[in-house]
């Protein structure tokens, strides 16, 4: 009986064993199909380039000449960038009056566009783009994060995480961002710098925050001042009771210097003192550095350079493009002519 048995488990275990072995065989296969499959496309594809080779070199060289030709006669284009800082949440209008200014170049209204960057109309023609775009990286995205994070309590702090802030994170919110302006006079953005500027902080709404900022900042700073010279009073004043302590004439006359626990006392609220002091100081440097940063509206961290610098990018240079899409689209035509002729063969068969 056990013989027949273990015969039987031994032809279970073979059949299993076999199923296993069939599964893993089609697997391969089923890849090797996939291999096969793709090779074949690649040789295909191959053949297709190598029967039509001609024809794409001619649209190579067609499209360099033409290329080349627009390169020469086109006039070249210079281009300035500056980097700003904007404050008093300033920085959604600065990028406003940008997109009107590239749309006013785009749609060649140089008049009004020479109005509004206080420049001639001859001047503003030469203007073919202006952009802005936010100048950050990941230390300061991190540290934007920590300053973002101190401000919750500790249960939205526990469930925010950096990867979820950067999800939200607006580049507006940078602290700087870069202004582009593309020329054809290399002189022209550095006239055109004023004007932007101005454009900010001649609005009232900016003007009044900043002036806000300016009475807060300059209450903060009397204030911790005030607290300064109090602290200093105060060590003074600990430092008169010490010598006292220390001078105390004993009961049986004469001076001797004094060690009780009044005298301990003294100099442990001193020590206070002196950590009081070190924290208004560096409290009265933030302050300082907070009056330096919003002293503008917007702060020109990066000035336009006098002459803009030649925008000579290989690869948006149209000797580059019109060869690659001048080959592109005769691909795409031989491509298209090919699919037109298997579907008349196609049909004809099933005709």
């Amino acid at each position: 009986m056990s013989t027949q048995e273990n015969s039987s488990e031994e032809i279970d275990l073979g059949q299993l064993f076999k199923l296993i072995g069939d599964g893993f065989n089609k697997l391969f296969r089923f890849i090797g199909d996939i291999f096969k499959g793709l090779f074949h496309l690649l040789i295909l594809f191959l053949q297709f380039i190598r029967k039509h080779f001609l024809k794409f070199a001619i649209a190579g060289f067609v499209g360099l000449g033409i290329g080349w030709y627009w390169d020469y006669i086109s006039e070249d284009v210079y281009r300035s960038s500056m980097i700003v800082e904007p404050n008093f949440n300033s920085a959604q209008q600065l990028y406003n009056n940008i997109e009107f200014y590239n749309e006013l170049a785009e749609e060649e209204a140089y008049q009004t566009l020479a109005s509004s960057l206080k420049i001639s109309d001859k001047e503003a023609e030469t203007i073919t783009e202006i952009e802005i775009q936010s100048f950050t990286d990941d230390n300061q995205k991190l540290k934007y994060f920590s300053d973002f994070v101190s401000t919750l309590d500790s249960v939205s702090r526990f469930n925010l995480s950096y990867e979820t802030y950067l999800e939200n994170f607006n580049n507006i919110n940078s602290r700087f961002h870069k202004i582009e302006l593309k020329s054809k006079n290399p002189e022209v953005a550095k006239k055109c710098q004023n004007a932007i500027v101005r454009s900010i902080e001649n609005n009232n709404y900016f003007n009044i925050q900043k002036k806000t900022n300016e009475l807060n900042l300059k209450i903060s700073d009397s204030v911790t001042r005030k607290q300064l010279v109090e602290v200093d009073s105060l060590r003074v004043f600990y430092q008169k009771l010490k010598l006292i302590e220390i001078k105390k004439p004993e009961s049986s006359g004469g001076t001797s210097i004094n060690l009780s626990s009044e005298n301990q006392n003294l100099d442990r609220s001193e020590i206070a003192l002196l950590n009081e002091a070190k924290i208004l100081n560096t409290e009265i440097v933030k302050l300082n550095q907070q009056k330096a940063d919003s002293e503008n509206i917007i702060n020109v961290i990066s000035d336009f350079p006098d002459k803009g610098a030649l925008v000579n990018d290989f690869f948006f240079q149209k000797k580059v493009l019109l060869p690659l899409a001048f080959i592109l689209l005769v691909f795409l035509l031989l491509i298209l002519i090919s699919i037109n002729k298997y579907l008349i063969q196609y049909e004809k068969k099933g005709l």
